[in-house]
């Protein structure tokens, strides 16, 4: 059984416990995780729908016409990531209580990658058209 990880956003209302299959995530550099995260990036833990429980519920945003975004709507923490006709979704991992939990193993959308403030990790980089 795969160990649990709890998280939630900065004000408290927004809880989840997770049981992801890794503890490996990765950054996405798109323009829409830019603006949702309000930062050049977004670090994210990819894992099946069914392995998060939502102990409060998150409010959602349909950020695409096949996507939608997690948040709390009281605070504003970006809580999750998920195309509507897939079994998984991402959650970000600056919402995991214990954010070191998980370790970064690539890069997504690197050609939006904000080349400032880009520092070359040795991690394997993906385009978005790939």
């Amino acid at each position: 059984m795969p160990d649990t990880l709890t998280g939630g956003c900065l004000c408290g209302r927004v809880r989840y416990s997770a049981t992801p299959e890794s503890r490996e995530g990765y950054y996405c550099h798109c323009r829409m995780c830019q603006l949702a995260f309000g930062n050049t990036r977004a670090a994210f833990l990819n894992l099946p729908k069914r392995a998060v429980t939502w102990h409060a519920p998150p409010a959602t945003y349909a950020s695409s016409r096949f996507a939608k975004r997690g948040f709390c709507s009281h605070c504003g923490t970006p809580l999750s990531f998920e195309y509507a006709d897939s079994e998984r979704m991402d959650l970000s991992v600056g919402s995991l209580d214990d954010p070191g939990a998980v370790h970064p193993v690539s890069h997504f959308a690197i050609e939006t990658r904000v080349a400032a403030w880009h520092v070359d990790d040795g991690l394997p980089g993906q385009r978005l058209d790939e």
